[in-house]
């Protein structure tokens, strides 16, 4: 992408599994920037459980860790059983993750047979549904919040039907904003990166858009406070868009007092 772009600046919102496809959005230049307010966005993924067994990886890239079980369950047990992980919940992150223990990844550790032992974090699911459900393996679509592992909750799964499994297929369709639809392969960018580049001012949809004057625009540049027209209704948000009077985005803007903004990240 940097030599596609000719950008050295270059960073993604949200790495993907080795075998993972999908949606993957990259934020280039000064926009780069704009990476923290993406941290929470929500996702959408769909999948292929394979039950019966799992893996040390909790995906078809690790080595079984088992037995393999016969699949005796029926589509309505794996109705049930997804019941149980829709909301606010506790997840035990897979050993071979990126979360650090003393610095170190944990896949490292894991890698090098040592003790990784990660505490629970608090993910969200906002729903769950069942593709379809085929002797071993079913597909399902994953409604998540940021920090889920889908491959934790396979795993998870096997766990509560009570014969293991692990993830074989994984596709994210929606990261935030930004749709599977609207996605570019890399041998699409190598034909027309210019198409698939969308305008700063059009990223973070949900902060109200504010238009400078030529004297705000150069107070913004030195990192001072701005107004906003206190009979707008939508700027009473904590973030707004500053934009320049040519349309492109010159800061965020976060709430300090009623109208009034304090540039906390400064682009143009």
């Amino acid at each position: 992408m940097r030599r596609l772009a000719q950008e050295r600046s270059i960073g993604h919102l949200g790495t993907l599994d080795p075998m993972g496809t999908g949606v993957l959005p990259l934020l280039i230049g000064s926009s780069t920037r704009l990476a923290k307010f993406f941290t929470r966005a929500d996702k959408v993924y769909e999948v292929r459980v394979r039950f019966g067994f799992s893996t040390d990886t909790y995906d078809a890239t690790g080595e079984r860790a088992g037995e393999e079980r016969p699949v005796t369950f029926t589509r309505e047990d794996l109705e049930r059983a997804i019941g149980g992980f829709i909301g606010v919940i506790q997840q035990h992150p897979p050993r071979f993750s990126a979360k650090k223990i003393r610095g170190v990844p944990a896949y490292k550790l894991a890698r090098a047979n040592q003790e990784v032992e990660l505490a629970p974090v608090e993910i969200e699911i906002f729903s769950l549904e069942i593709l379809s459900f085929e002797g071993p393996e079913a597909a399902l679509r994953v409604h998540c919040g940021s920090g889920t592992y889908v491959r934790s909750l396979a795993h998870d799964l096997g766990l509560v039907l009570g014969c293991g499994a692990h993830l074989t297929a994984l596709r994210r369709t929606r990261s935030g904003d930004f749709s599977i639809e609207k996605a570019y392969t890399l041998a699409q960018l190598e034909t027309n990166i210019e198409d698939a580049v969308l305008p700063a001012s059009g990223l973070l949809p949900g902060f109200p858009c504010v238009v400078m004057d030529s004297a705000s625009e150069a107070q913004i540049r030195h990192g001072r406070n701005f107004r906003t027209n206190p009979f707008r209704a939508d700027t009473g948000t904590k973030f707004v868009k500053a934009l320049t009077e040519s349309g492109a985005l010159l800061a965020i803007g976060e709430a300090v007092l009623p109208n009034l903004y304090h540039p906390v990240v400064v682009l143009a």
